[in-house]
């Protein structure tokens, strides 16, 4: 009885899924054919067309889960501790100083080595 449920889901989400694409087509295609009209009446035709699309795609099981991730992805953004702009300010120095010593060493380590190639080659 669970398979036949599944079965049943599973060819709705994909008839879903199908309007939805269909609906965003819709909105690509009239907002080309459309182009003389006025923009801003195109802009919200294409804002409500995208609008319900998605709404049928939260319908499905997979549309679902990707709000549910979302919103558990918002409640972990919310526990992250920020720095502060001196600490930011101060971490950006860091990491220009060391890119800076490092892209000395491997100037320097260019130029010791095209001089050794040099040498032993005698170009």
């Amino acid at each position: 009885m669970t398979t036949n449920t599944e079965n049943q889901s599973n060819s709705l989400d994909i008839v879903k899924w199908g309007v939805a694409a269909l609906l965003i087509a819709a909105a690509v295609i009239g907002n080309q054919f459309y182009a003389d009209a006025n923009v801003v009446a195109r802009v919200a035709g294409v804002i409500i067309a995208f609008a319900i699309a998605g709404v049928i795609a939260l319908q499905t099981i997979k549309g679902k889960q990707a709000l549910s991730f979302a919103r558990e992805a918002h409640i972990e953004v919310r526990k992250v501790v920020w720095p502060t702009r001196q600490e930011a300010l101060n971490t950006t120095f860091i990491v220009l100083a060391a890119t800076g010593v490092v892209a000395l060493v491997l100037w320097g380590l260019d130029a010791v080595l095209l001089r050794v190639v040099n040498l032993i080659t005698g170009v």
